[in-house]
């Protein structure tokens, strides 16, 4: 039976909308590769909508995203965002830091009252990837939680460190376990800290866990207003939140494997956008992602019957 997906596109203000045209680019050629199928909804959002209607989240825009199965956001800091968040059910903030040497999730619940579906959602993730988990909090309440979930997650390991261990393993140059999972105090600072070392080397998505309905997936960075419209944005960050949407939203984390290491292989081949290099050629947004589709075929490495490397 084929799988079929719906995903509302909400584009944002400055560079949003280059950026989601090539989002859904590299959506339609994985889904394609992976032999699942998606409909996209493109519905008006942010201050572009604002200028037409007057409304910067009207009722058709609401009316998509609950029927969707993920919600992508080109621009994360609108202000739409707070009342959309609002309507759904948002139970943990996930965010995602890769550079050339980690790769790292960071997952933290919204509240004592979603911290064991956080917790549980976090581990499922690790036994997903390299099965390690690095717990920051001070609460025993919070380590008996997080060990509970440890005994039924084996062989998973787990490392409870405090606050300030987890600032220094996450600053650029450090190594760290592959999925922290923060007591709720921290996670907006942690969050903070892995969206503030952004730069052309390390790439940032973050999205918001929903228990039932679709949850929220975008780059972490700003509208970037004075290069919108150029075709010279970074899409890393945005092709970074198609994946943990495709993986933590639609469950389709083969795919999303397939996109990062395609984007990681285009990197690697020496092609770069202008806020990655300091002299030579910089590649547009958009020649970017031809490269990242030319490579997509050879960074599948998931086959049948078969445990996917995570690597």
């Amino acid at each position: 039976m084929s799988r079929q997906y719906t995903v509302a596109c909400l584009a944002g203000e400055g560079v949003g909308a280059e950026l989601m045209a090539e989002a859904t680019r590299a959506l339609r050629a994985v889904s394609e590769l992976h032999g699942f199928k998606l409909d996209e909804l493109h519905v008006p959002f942010g201050s572009e909508s604002f200028s037409r209607s007057g409304h910067r989240l009207p009722a058709e825009t609401r009316v998509a995203c609950g029927r969707a199965d993920a919600i992508l956001v080109g621009v994360a800091r609108d202000a739409a965002l707070k009342g959309l968040a609002a309507e759904l059910d948002l139970r943990a903030r996930v965010a995602r830091v890769r550079t050339g040497r980690t790769d790292v999730v960071v997952v933290t619940p919204f509240g004592t009252e979603s911290e064991h579906w956080a917790v549980e959602r976090a581990f499922r993730l690790a036994d997903a990837r390299r099965g390690s988990v690095t717990a920051v909090g001070v609460d025993e309440r919070w380590r008996a939680l997080v060990d509970d979930a440890a005994g039924r997650h084996e062989p998973t390991v787990v490392e409870h460190v405090t606050f300030g261990e987890a600032l220094v393993q996450l600053a650029p140059a450090a190594t760290l376990a592959d999925v922290v999972l923060a007591e709720g105090p921290f996670g907006e600072a942690l969050e903070g800290l892995v969206a503030s070392g952004a730069n052309g080397s390390r790439v940032i998505a973050g999205g918001r866990l929903a228990g039932h309905g679709p949850g929220l997936f975008f780059p972490l960075h700003g509208a970037a207003f004075p290069i919108a419209g150029f075709g010279v944005a970074n899409p890393n960050g945005m092709l970074l939140a198609v994946a943990l949407m495709l993986g933590e939203g639609l469950g389709e984390r083969a795919a999303a494997r397939t996109l990062v290491r395609a984007a990681s292989d285009a990197v690697g081949a020496g092609v770069l956008t202008s806020d990655m290099m300091s002299t030579g050629v910089a590649a547009t947004t958009r020649e970017f992602v031809d490269v990242v589709l030319g490579e997509l075929l050879r960074a599948r490495r998931d086959v049948e019957y078969f445990m996917e490397s995570p690597a």
